[in-house]
């Protein structure tokens, strides 16, 4: 089968491969439509029409249940899949979001038939198609007293011909009272006949009286069934066998040639060959039995869990699958599409409104990160270190702050396309990518120490350059205004204030010279202040007139300098070790020494500059790229990585530290297992993910909420560049840290703010269900 992505969210290769066959057959279709891109009761694609319907006869009642379906009306050869889907398929998935005090079952899935396919076959269904769900009200609940209570549905679905088109939908009903709900009466009641009844195991001594066994074969090659109970009037009738434990029976065997069935009184027998690519040795076995051919079973139909007795032969490894030139092919087309999700996404005009002003707000706020607000200040320093005219000043500091807004502007564009570039090429990188590079975050310590040192007066850059340099930035002061921007770029780079998360979530999925204006109105937001500053009069005129102060406040100012060196020696610690941490403090104390000692004068000058200079070149070459090596994980990483989910559990429950390492296995381990998991994306780099895992994260009342809800805590941490979490980045629509995330069991995730309160956190927690 040709599978060709459509809709909002197009998977990628790796989930797209376990959908073909190596036995299924390639072909080529048109185009199709993308869905709807607005949440509503009806969604309709070229292939399907899919509607959001809500039975219920007794109200929206406390204590009552009631009924939510996806009905699916197929076009004609078009068909989506069953629980079982068969040799290749998915089912169809529901995630519901609804209010407090509902909480929805499982699908109570129609009788489906078989869909042959060459030397395949699929288990699903054409036609008109109702998944319905029953809900269930809890016993305090109350509805709503005003408005309505809004229920919502994140449908995805496979819906297949010769080719398969992957497909999805948000739905939303708002309903507006809690009356009965009828006008679906008759469809709901004609799926309910369509659901296999439950077949329960009964027995009377020795005597069966319904509900059966399977049976493996001696050499393990074939499945015997046996089914006491079953209507009188269908003995001596021919059955269909349904297997909804998946990947166990070879779904292409023909009924009374494949495998075969017969009746010993009131006993129905079959027995059904195994498949060679088996996936599982199950404990018990679940099937689906009609009355009728498998293409077209009839029901009432029954659903029977029988225990399976015998041995299971040991499992034999597959051999390579062999994939058409036309396969793979397409194969690679459907990579390429899933790489490249924007161009079929169109944004619209008040999506990409909102992405500018969250981009220009957040850059607004970066100033008050504290290793950008000392490159600010010292900016905004200046304005009283003028000895020109009122008229000449003004004129100074408006060109400064033009320059200042240009640099900041640029650097922002330059460094997003720079990342939208790497990732088009197939790289996996997000927001402060940059800091992942362990000899990016030595630059950047070795260029905060010289600043540091500068401003302390420990030396100046006059003493150590060529004349026609050094009078270069006091003949330029443009250009050194356009060059702070520049500097506050790359200091900010790391971090992700608030209302940037969402916008450059945005940025990374839009076209290029979209994305662009985000990351420029990101660029002026950070610089409006010294650009109003410089624009406005008022502000200079303000500042006390020069004196001592300035030296003062100049030599204070080194101090948030060399607190930021403290910081990027802690991340660059992290991503290689004591080693690279203590080779780059050895480095810096050597460029310390070498500035001190150009400031010297006479013979003592050239002496102590030398041996600096022969340390500080002997120290670049020999030791430091050693020590800057990105170090393996360590140990306890991987330990963290690959306990299993129980191990995880109990931790939660013993430890003094509740928080494990991430992983998506074990993220997806511990919601197959019906836990929620809290996701805290974070890295050493980011002084925000700092400030929140020691305050809200640290909040002991929110520990204990977590506890007592057994939510597993994970902690994601970007520090280094690691794909898989670049990735999860993606799914949630985001590219740099902090992100937090709450993912419930048929929930859909809940996403915090960059700065989230500690009611904010307990707030989403009191919805989870009990």
């Amino acid at each position: 089968m040709l599978f060709v992505l459509a809709g909002a969210t197009q998977p990628s290769l790796a989930q797209t491969s376990s959908l073909f066959s190596s036995k299924a057959a390639s072909s080529s279709v048109p185009g199709v439509s993308a869905l709807l891109p607005k949440a509503s009761n009806v969604v309709v694609t070229d292939q399907v029409r899919a509607e959001l319907l809500v039975h219920a006869p007794q109200g929206i009642q406390a204590g009552q249940t009631f009924w939510l379906g996806l009905q699916i009306q197929h076009q004609p050869h078009w068909h989506t899949y069953w629980q079982n889907p068969g040799d290749s398929g998915l089912p169809t998935r529901l995630q519901w979001q609804l209010p407090a005090g509902l909480q929805a079952g499982e699908i109570a899935w129609p009788l489906p038939k078989k869909i042959p396919i060459g030397t395949l076959a699929n288990y699903g269904y054409e036609g008109k198609l109702l998944l319905a769900v029953p809900v269930t009200v809890s016993a305090d609940f109350q509805f709503p007293t005003q408005g309505q209570l809004p229920i919502q549905l994140q449908a995805e679905w496979l819906v297949c011909r010769q080719e398969c088109i992957p497909q999805e939908g948000q739905f939303a009903l708002n309903l507006p009272s809690a009356a009965p709900q009828t006008q679906q009466a008759a469809l709901f009641e004609a799926t309910r006949k369509l659901s296999p009844q439950g077949l329960p195991q009964r027995q009377q001594g020795s005597t069966w009286i319904t509900g059966g066994q399977t049976t493996v074969s001696d050499n393990g090659q074939q499945l015997n069934l046996r089914v006491h109970g079953l209507p009188a009037q269908w003995r001596g009738q021919q059955l269909s066998a349904f297997a909804v434990t998946a990947s166990v029976v070879h779904n292409a065997a023909t009924q009374g040639k494949g495998w075969t069935q017969s009746w010993q009184g009131a006993v129905w027998n079959a027995k059904i060959p195994v498949s060679e690519e088996r996936g599982d040795n199950p404990q018990t076995m679940r099937w689906v039995i009609a009355q009728g051919p498998e293409s077209a079973p009839q029901a009432p139909a029954f659903e029977i869990a029988t225990p399976v007795q015998g041995t299971w032969p040991e499992r034999q490894p597959l051999a390579p699958v062999e994939i058409s030139p036309a396969l793979a092919k397409a194969l690679a087309d459907n990579a390429r599409i899933a790489d490249k999700p924007l161009a079929s996404q169109p944004t619209t005009a008040l999506s990409l409104t909102l992405a500018i002003l969250g981009a220009l707000l957040g850059g607004l706020l970066l100033n008050l990160m504290p290793c950008v607000f000392p490159v600010l200040a010292i900016k905004v320093l200046g304005f009283a270190q003028t000895n020109a005219s009122p008229d000449t000043a003004q004129a100074q500091h408006r060109a400064a702050g033009l320059a200042y807004t240009a640099g900041v502007v640029l650097s922002f564009m330059l460094l997003g396309g720079l990342m939208l570039g790497l990732r088009a090429a197939g790289e996996q990188l997000g927001w402060g990518f940059q800091l992942q590079s362990p000899p990016v975050v030595a630059g950047l310590a070795l260029l905060f120490t010289l600043l540091g040192l500068n401003l302390a007066g420990v030396f100046e850059f006059g003493q150590m350059l060529p004349s026609s340099l050094a009078s270069l930035q006091s003949r330029h002061p443009t250009v050194n205004a356009g060059l702070s921007g520049v500097l506050a770029v790359a200091v900010a780079s790391p971090c992700t204030a608030p209302f940037m998360g969402a916008s450059l979530g945005l940025a990374i999925a839009l076209p290029v010279w979209q994305a662009l204006m985000v990351f420029a109105a990101m660029g002026v937001g950070m610089a409006l202040p010294y650009l109003a500053a410089s624009v406005w009069p008022g502000i200079a005129r303000a500042l006390p007139r020069p004196g001592a102060w300035m030296v003062v406040f100049r030599q204070a100012m080194a101090f948030p300098m060399f607190a930021t060196v403290i910081w990027l020696l802690w991340v660059l610690g992290q991503q290689t070790g004591i080693d690279g941490a203590s080779g780059l403090l050895a480095l810096l104390l050597t460029v310390a020494w070498l500035a001190w000692a150009l400031g010297l004068a006479g013979r003592t000058r050239w002496v102590m500059s030398g041996l600096a200079l022969s340390v500080l070149l002997w120290l670049g070459s020999s030791w430091l790229p050693l020590a800057l090596r990105e170090s393996p994980v360590s140990a306890i990483e991987s330990n963290g990585t690959n306990t299993s989910a129980s191990d995880s559990v109990n931790k939660l429950d013993h430890n003094t530290n509740p928080w494990q390492a991430w992983s998506a296995s074990q993220q997806q381990a511990h919601l197959a297992a019906g836990r929620s998991v809290f996701v805290d994306f974070t890295a050493a780099w980011c002084v925000t993910c700092q400030y929140n895992k020691k305050t809200t994260l640290a909040h002991a009342p929110l520990l204990a909420d977590f506890a007592a809800r057994k939510v597993v805590l994970l902690r994601a941490d970007w520090t280094r560049r690691d794909p898989a979490i670049t990735q999860a980045l993606t799914d949630l629509g985001r590219s740099g840290v902090p992100v937090y995330a709450l993912y419930s069991p048929n929930q859909a995730v809940v996403l915090f703010s960059e700065l989230p309160s500690v009611a904010e956190v307990q707030a989403a927690l009191q919805k989870l269900p009990q």
